[in-house]
């Protein structure tokens, strides 16, 4: 097969993905392929079992943020990220995660979409937006005192 038709056959796997977009602004899908194979697919959305913009309404729309900038304040993970996520989930599901400082928003909704159940960590970070996720998804959290 043309090597156009395969990258034409893969961005429709990404667009297939981007129907399921919860996000109220702009909808996006995103496939990850090696080999000639579909390994995952991911498209922006809140993260795993927390309520999705499309049920409680857009944070970004209400404080007018413009695309493309402060996307730490946006509750969807990006559908390239689940791709990401999703590639190794098997791997991660039900795993800890031990990091020096709490996690920010942005890496939050990444360890709630590979399954981490844990995080263990040494000192805080002013991010109540992150606590509030976690504490949402389940996870549980750990301060750790060496």
């Amino acid at each position: 097969m043309p090597r156009t038709s395969f990258v034409n056959v893969c961005m429709k796997h990404a667009l297939a993905a981007s129907e399921r977009s919860t996000c109220i602004r702009r909808q996006v899908g995103a496939a990850v392929v090696r080999g000639g194979k579909l390994i995952s697919t991911g498209y922006n959305g809140a993260p795993r079992g927390l309520p999705h913009c499309t049920d409680i309404g857009c944070i970004r729309d209400e404080l007018n943020i413009p695309s493309g900038t402060q996307h730490e304040i946006c509750r969807a993970t990006h559908a390239e990220q689940n791709a990401l996520l999703h590639a190794g989930f098997d791997r991660t599901l039900g795993a800890d995660i031990y990091t020096t400082t709490f996690p920010c928003s942005i890496c939050t909704k990444m360890i709630i979409n590979a399954g981490i159940v844990h995080v263990y960590f040494l000192e805080g970070y002013p991010d109540s937006a992150s606590e509030e996720y976690l504490s949402q998804a389940g996870i549980l959290t750990t301060k750790v005192k060496l």
